[in-house]
């Protein structure tokens, strides 16, 4: 029997319009901006015209593709509250899916519809191809030379946006918006500049347009949003009585603080609770110091101690601890509170959500792509306190078990486990073959942090190396909480 009801759509989609290209239709973005953009359909018909398209570029996004298609576009979202109580959502914002290996021109053409005010995406912290050394963007890369030498068959998000840009401009569709909703700080900024220095690089006649016409808000979005396995996808069907064969799931809290700054108009998201704001800089500071580098801290500590699920491990006191110390002690200092928030109070909120059982999100996830993570959001800090001489014992550590995680895929049971690191390349894989540790100090990732040239750090650092080999790495954690 339905244990939960389900919240229907709520609006007749067929009188809906797409307004928004999305690329890049994972999890996270259907229950963030498609949860919001359907909640204020839903309450506001007079905004039934910014219905979003979804676009997917990748081979492996066939599946889910297909799933979407079967579907109409309609799938279920399982809000899981902390109480434990959950609430299930019909979504119905997503009023057609693109699959750009078989609808390459179907997806240039929606780039340049002046129907399409907003292209929105989530591509990853790694997708904006942004050389972690020097900060540029990368045109040496394989794809993007590609995409550089054939204008009219891209393969890249850059390619794309540079086809759909050119006909749009060539055609008189008018000013656009790119809003990247990837965790990154000052992402409109880095967007900007990946993809005007693409354009730069193919068009500089395209480049000058968009500097005219185009505009890239920053923002901040927040929604622990786990992947979903296939006994998920039963668990949920079962507890909802539905029948989706693309469901999602998350937590009860959510967030999004956006830049306002729309070249071709925004939806009134603010209405369901969206935030805009003129500087998101204090906000993104906040989540991707305390949020997003907590969950990297806790991730491959927790995997080592075979730990596989997030609430799991935030029931072993060590690691709660650990955790806490953390944003307390080392970021915290470096966090300015924005607006009228409460930090102790977001901190324990923070704590409340990792230890969310009903969402038990997978630790392997939050391991998932630390060379794009660290630079990102622990570096950016880590760098200011050696500067400052901070006690560096707990990110010495995580550095430690990061190395570990990447060097021995071997968790202290003796459990052997793969690696997903996307970015891994030649200098990574040289310097954890090397027989010295420090040696992976120099990777890309860490650059410019000072981390070699910090005696306190890495004597830290090679001690908790040793020891997390000797004795594991929950043992090691025990001596410095």
């Amino acid at each position: 029997m339905n244990s939960i009801k389900v919240n229907p759509v709520g609006y007749d989609r067929s009188k809906t319009k797409s307004g928004i290209l999305h690329i890049g239709v994972g999890n996270f973005h259907r229950a963030h901006e498609e949860f919001y953009t359907n909640e204020l359909i839903k309450l506001d018909p007079s905004q039934s015209d910014w219905a979003i398209t979804g676009a997917m570029l990748l081979p492996s996004d066939e599946k889910l593709y297909k799933l979407l298609k079967d579907q109409n576009g309609v799938y279920t979202v399982t809000v899981c509250g902390r109480d434990g109580k959950d609430e299930v959502f019909e979504i119905g914002s997503l009023k057609d899916v693109i699959w750009a290996p078989e609808e390459s021109e179907k997806l240039i053409e929606t780039i340049a519809d002046p129907n399409t005010k907003i292209v929105s995406m989530t591509i990853t912290e790694g997708g904006y191809n942004i050389d972690k050394e020097t900060g540029e963007f990368n045109l040496s890369d394989e794809a993007v030379k590609q995409d550089l030498a054939n204008p009219s068959a891209p393969s890249t998000v850059f390619g794309y946006l540079a086809e759909g840009l050119r006909r749009r401009r060539d055609g008189g569709g008018g000013k656009v918006t790119i809003l990247t909703c990837d965790n990154l700080q000052h992402n409109g900024n880095t967007a900007k500049k990946a993809f005007v220095s693409f354009f730069k690089a193919q068009d500089p006649a395209l480049a000058e347009w968009v500097e005219k016409n185009v505009t890239f808000p920053n923002s901040m979005v927040d929604r622990i949003t786990p992947a979903t396995r296939p006994e998920d996808i039963e668990r949920l069907n079962a507890k909802n009585g539905t029948d989706d064969k693309a469901p999602v799931y998350c937590e009860d809290f959510i967030q999004w603080v956006v830049e306002d700054n729309f070249a071709a108009g925004r939806p009134k998201w603010e209405e369901v609770g969206v935030e805009f704001t003129d500087d998101v800089a204090p906000y993104e500071n906040m989540k991707l110091s305390l949020l997003n580098a907590s969950h990297t801290l806790l991730s491959y500590p927790s995997f080592l101690g075979g730990y596989r699920k997030v609430d799991e491990a935030m029931k072993d006191e060590r690691i709660r601890k650990f955790v806490r110390e953390f944003m307390d002690l080392d970021f915290t200092p470096y966090v300015p509170a924005p607006g009228n928030t409460d930090l102790d109070a977001y901190k324990q909120t923070l704590i409340e959500r990792f230890s969310n059982s009903s969402v038990s999100d997978q630790v392997a996830r939050l391991c998932f792509d630390g060379l794009s993570k660290f630079p990102v959001y622990v570096i950016p800090h880590l760098s200011q306190m050696v500067k400052d001489g901070k006690d560096l014992t707990r990110v010495a550590y995580l550095f430690a078990a990061y190395y570990d995680y990447l060097k021995y895929k071997t968790d202290d049971n003796g459990e052997k486990y793969e690696v997903a690191e996307p970015w891994m390349d030649a200098d990574v894989e040289k310097a954890l073959s090397s027989d010295n540790p420090l040696d992976f100090l120099n990777i890309a990732a860490f650059s410019g942090a000072g981390l070699r040239e910090s005696k306190a750090f890495t004597d830290l650092y090679l001690k908790f190396v040793k020891e997390i080999r000797d004795k594991g790495a929950m043992a090691t954690l025990e001596t410095i909480i």
